[in-house]
This record gives structure tokens, sequence and C-alpha cells, in this order.
């Protein structure tokens, strides 16, 4: 009965060894819809013109923020082209021209809407700017009068996707301040704006 059992216990120590399957689980396959899977990014450019108002030597606007709406998500700000705070564009010099606004790499999806605020704006009747259409800030030497501003948010209802094709997609929208519809005077000598911006295109 001893080597019998001998026998039988080697011939399990044997096959436990060799040929048993292995107990512990595989490593799972990344999930690409994990949130911890990397994020696809497309980049985005917005590019600004304007038709100005026509009495001025220069238009001074400052927007202090540009933010984007994902579809079922939350508002993405924009970064400003130069990493400023502000951008100031001198609408009277995007009259032939075009100058960036904002400029970032953002999440692949849906978007829906864009926002921009104007935060201040300035009429220049006798001096022109000297320097670039756009800047983190803009001076000009010579009398100056304030534009009040009721509201300076804008919201702009128009649709776009962000695509990452070929690894990192580009997408550039064209917007047109319109200085002229936008700018009136009061019957005090004030100015008045209420922002008139439109996309002119997606591309």
């Amino acid at each position: 009965m001893r080597p019998a059992m001998a026998v039988l216990t080697l011939v399990l120590l044997t096959s436990g060894a060799c040929g048993g399957s292995d107990p512990s689980p595989a490593p799972a396959s990344p999930d690409p819809s994990s949130p911890s899977s990397p994020t696809a990014s497309s980049r985005l450019t917005l590019m600004l013109k304007d038709s100005p108002f026509s009495d001025a030597k220069a238009l001074l606007v400052t927007f202090s923020e540009v933010t984007v709406h994902k579809s079922g998500g939350d508002w993405i700000t924009m970064p400003f082209a130069d990493g400023g705070s502000t951008r100031t564009c001198d609408l009277k010099k995007l009259q032939t021209a075009q100058d960036i606004l904002g400029v970032g790499t953002l999440p692949t999806g849906h978007y829906t809407q864009l926002r921009l605020v104007v935060s201040s704006a300035k009429i220049y009747l006798q001096n022109a700017s000297s320097g670039p259409a756009c800047a983190s800030s803009l001076s000009i030497q010579g009398p100056s009068f304030d534009v009040v501003i009721p509201s300076g948010e804008i919201r702009l209802n128009r649709e776009f996707d962000l695509t990452a094709a070929g690894g990192g997609g580009t997408t550039m929208i064209l917007l047109d301040f319109d200085g002229d519809r936008s700018v009136r005077m009061t019957g005090n000598g004030r100015y008045m704006m209420s922002p008139v911006i439109a996309i002119v295109s997606v591309s």
C-alpha cells in the first residue's frame, strides 16, 4: 500500500507543476471608454475680422472671455492667442485683414455654442493705431471716448464638430464683428455698444 500511495502523490505533484492552468486572471485590456483613457483632442482657432465703425480712426474692443459649449458637457474656456487674460483688437484694422482671437487644443466632439464677453471699448476719432491689430493690450495717444456696454456677453448658436483626423485635426472659425451695427451715439453725445458678432465660416 505505501509504494502505491507514494506513486500517486508523485503523479499529482508532477501534473500540477507541468500542465495546469494559471489560476491568476490575465490583465484586462484598456477600455477606450474608461475615464482614465487618453482623450482625443483637436486644435481650434478663432479668427476675427470686422466691418468697422465708419466714423472712427480706431475702435479698440477688449475681450475678457471666450468659451465654447460641448454637447452634453460644460463650457470650456478658449485661451487667448498670446496667453493673456484679455485680448484687445482694433476693429478698424480688421476691415481687410484677420487676426487670431483665441487658439487652443480641446477635446474632440460635437459643440453647440460659442460665448464671447466684451468687457470694454474705446473710440478714437483723431488718431489711428500704429501697433498690431490685436494684442493682450493696445494703447493709442490722443483723446478717446469710452463706450458704454450694457451687456457684453454674446452667444453664437452655431454647431460644429472637432475631429482628430490624422492624429490631430484643426478647425478654424471666422468671426465678423460688425462695428457699424454695434456702436451708436446717444442723444447726450455718449457712445453705446451692443456687440453684433456673426460666424462667417467653419472650416
